[in-house]
């Protein structure tokens, strides 16, 4: 696992509520809130998260362009990816997790 994935889930973890697991659904790590998966990795820099359209519209997230998880992924889809490869990406991350927390 590389420095900044385990930097987010260092981060994550201090959620109350938030554990890390087996995704019965990716099959790699992914984030629980309860018992329910709202979020996976696929790969050490790139999270799939279950934000909400609402949340992913007042935030003005865009999906990323060339994903090869989800290349035909609905642009209204409640589930949004994010790529992160700096400690500041880390933090924005973080920060989404938190709102997307908030609205399970």
């Amino acid at each position: 696992m590389n420095k900044l994935k385990t930097q987010l889930l260092d981060e994550l973890r201090n959620i109350e509520g938030v554990e890390d697991g087996h995704s019965p659904v990716a099959g790699g790590t992914a984030l629980f809130y309860r018992g329910r998966e709202f979020a996976h990795f696929h790969n050490d820099n790139e999270l799939d998260l279950r934000l909400t359209k609402s949340v992913i519209a007042a935030e003005g997230l865009t999906h990323p362009s060339g994903s090869v998880h989800h290349p035909t992924r609905s642009m209204s889809s409640p589930w949004i990816e994010f790529r992160f490869t700096t400690p500041k990406d880390i933090a924005h991350v973080a920060k989404l997790v938190k709102l997307a927390e908030a609205k399970l």
